[in-house]
């Protein structure tokens, strides 16, 4: 199957947050169905929901059709629960960095994020995003398809790792990033955590938060973290995130899904089990019966 533009947008869509809420939530979902109706895909007579999620990646993990998705899911299953394991390490989507969102990162005993260009994105961006990723991440890898590789490796400077995510989804590492936690902004790494994460950080670093109004609080934080190191702020940080956005809890659901979908529950993070025995269950239903769900 060669898709055409609406057949790919179509694929790329399924695997969004909006799909996987509602069949969690729902047990279901209209847009599923109807998605996968304008993919082109021709259903077999046995096959299940899950099924359907797979043929569509399969289709979208063809060189020349590949999105984001794709890329993260080779970094999911490569690096986070390849290298490392959900008890071990976790994971960000849609992270805060400046004036940027980071498209995935890692914390393991370091932070490591990873900026995603696709054949379908340009590198115009880049070093505006490479810029703001180092005020927050120790290290820095971007994840290229092969028709882009060389392009990133000559407009980046050489601290900045760069990964190819070959034909056969495949990741090499082409140049190792150099980790410089100490080149970090203690401002900008608070600016991307939660209040309860700010505090925590500094109760680590030995700091007392002063006892103010709600109205002021996050300011005087702030003040306090522009007197820190910013090695000391991005080692608290890492230790700090890995316990509050600990990914451990979805262990069991992740392993119990096909690879098609764990990129998208690992960003979404489905917490509520009778949530996650509901998806289970519904992507295990026939495809021709989900086709009328309404």
């Amino acid at each position: 199957m060669s898709p055409n533009a609406s057949q790919l947008s179509a694929l790329s869509r399924l695997f969004s947050p909006g799909v996987f809420r509602e069949i969690s939530q729902k047990g279901q979902s209209a847009l599923f169905a109807r998605l996968f109706s304008q993919t082109g895909i021709v259903g077999r007579s046995n096959q299940t929901v899950a099924d359907a999620f797979d043929a569509a990646f399969a289709i979208l993990r063809r060189a020349g059709y590949r999105d984001e998705y794709v890329y993260r899911a080779a970094l999911t299953q490569n690096v986070l629960l390849g290298t490392h394991s959900l008890n071990s390490a976790s994971m960000l989507t849609e992270f805060r960095a400046g004036s940027c969102k980071a498209d995935l990162a890692i914390l393991n005993g370091t932070a490591t994020v990873y900026e995603i260009k696709s054949e379908r994105d340009s590198l115009t961006r880049l070093e505006n995003q490479i810029n703001n990723y180092k005020k927050v991440f120790a290290k820095i890898y971007v994840i290229a398809g092969e028709a882009h590789v060389n392009s990133v490796l000559s407009n980046t400077p050489l601290d900045i790792g760069v990964m190819c995510l070959n034909r056969r989804s495949q990741i090499s590492k082409i140049r190792e990033a150099v980790d410089r936690s100490e080149s970090v902004c203690p401002i900008t790494i608070f600016e991307s955590l939660r209040a309860d994460e700010a505090r925590s950080i500094l109760n680590d670093l030995g700091i007392i938060v002063p006892d103010v109004p709600n109205t002021i609080l996050r300011s005087t934080m702030r003040d306090c973290y522009a007197q820190l190191a910013p090695k000391d702020v991005h080692h608290a940080m890492v230790h700090t995130l890995k316990r509050t956005r600990s990914l451990a809890p979805l262990s069991e659901f992740i392993e119990r899904l096909p690879l098609s979908l764990r990129p998208i529950a690992l960003s979404v993070q489905i917490r509520n089990t009778v949530q996650q025995q509901r998806f289970i269950e519904a992507v295990s239903l026939p495809l021709i019966k989900a086709m009328d769900w309404k």
